[in-house]
């Protein structure tokens, strides 16, 4: 398409700011992570003696590194709105985030809007493709304990059981509280039509805006992390009233998140900026853990009738434009969520002088030995 007289000074700035802004995550990630990598590497004594308080520094450092990513974002105008029941209730319980899965902005949107509840970022557990693994921020997640786990029925058992191992080994040893899974297992767009097919070969409604989940990840999460005896209030209740106290996995967050227009926000954008700002809509309601079945094919069942419910969400926030009220309420009430600037100008401040110091210390002994 030609671009007009008119139009070419407004692309030309989005190039140049989108130039400006990969430059500048270029430069943040090169300190940040590096400092962070160094960080960890000094800190490995205080491993040995006090293991629970160098996983909470580290837990502190991983969150504002998902802090900066956030500020990406936020500073290109991407915010986030926040419906359903309130999880800052249960950010000091341990919970499991069920999300649907469109685009990779989905990973960066989370990031955002768990900054302000407590701890949670910190200590929080990943399940992502393993793809993730070769990016710049994979030596991060694997410090941090986060599961990298390969698609495709050839890798599936395998990738169970080492699931089920990681659990084991490093979730309540790293002092981990809640964890992420996208149990759509990808993409929207990549899932649709195999999905459709299932849900036509199994009797199953016929979905649009999420794909039915699978189960194996979920299984194998509660089946490693729910305690024998279970507490929690019903689900849909007041939240500010949950105040379950017992050990072990307490709650399941339904997480549904809606773009504008359903235009799904990926990675490139929130690093360059260059869609114009949007606020990407967050959808949560909270189930405690002795509502959910445990076995098979009843967990499948309630797995799906989440996405159902999903389903029915996002078709009616696209077509108003808000989520529904929940049962019992009028109207359904919304909550912008919000990033300090101070915060992100100090974590961003710390990662610089950082970077200046270790390249310091590198440089005076590179000096030193030659």
């Amino acid at each position: 398409m030609a671009v007009t007289l008119e139009e070419a000074p407004w692309l030309g700035w989005i190039l140049v700011k989108a130039l400006m802004r990969f430059a500048f995550m270029v430069a943040n990630n090169v300190v940040a992570i590096s400092s962070y990598v160094c960080y960890v590497i000094v800190l490995q004594p205080l491993r040995m003696l006090d293991s629970k308080r160098f996983w909470y520094i580290e837990g502190i450092m991983y969150k504002w590194l998902l802090g900066m990513v956030a500020s990406w974002g936020w500073s290109a105008g991407y915010t986030v709105m926040e419906w359903g029941e309130d999880v800052k209730a249960i950010s000091k319980d341990e919970a499991v985030m069920l999300v649907n899965h469109q685009a990779t902005g989905d990973v960066c949107t989370l990031m955002m809007c768990l900054q302000d509840k407590g701890l949670v970022v910190a200590q929080m557990m990943w399940l992502m493709d393993h793809i993730f693994k070769y990016t710049n921020f994979g030596i991060v997640s694997l410090i941090h304990g986060d599961f990298f786990i390969r698609q495709g029925k050839s890798h599936r058992d395998q990738q169970l059981l080492l699931l089920k191992k990681h659990l084991e080994n490093n979730y309540r040893s790293r002092g981990r509280k809640w964890v992420v899974l996208f149990p759509e297992g990808g993409f929207l767009r990549k899932r649709r039509e195999t999905s459709q097919a299932f849900a036509k070969k199994n009797n199953l409604p016929f979905l649009t805006h999420v794909t039915l989940p699978r189960i194996g990840a979920t299984k194998i999460i509660l089946s490693a992390l729910v305690a024998r005896q279970e507490n929690g209030s019903p689900a849909g209740g007041d939240a500010k009233e949950l105040d379950s106290k017992s050990e072990g996995l307490q709650w399941i967050i339904d997480t549904t998140i809606a773009y504008p227009k359903a235009e799904p926000i990926d990675i490139q954008t929130w690093i360059l900026g260059y869609r114009k700002p949007a606020v990407t809509h967050v959808h949560y309601r909270i189930f405690p853990i002795k509502d959910v079945p445990l076995e098979t094919d009843d967990l499948s069942n309630w797995l799906y009738q989440r996405f159902i419910e999903k389903e029915d969400l996002l078709s009616h926030f696209y077509e108003t434009g808000a989520f529904p009220p929940a049962k019992g309420h009028e109207e359904a009430i919304s909550r912008a969520m919000t990033l300090s600037n101070t915060w992100i100008f100090l974590i961003q401040s710390f990662a610089f002088l950082s970077g200046y110091m270790w390249y310091s210390i590198f440089q005076y002994f590179y000096h030193c030995l030659f």
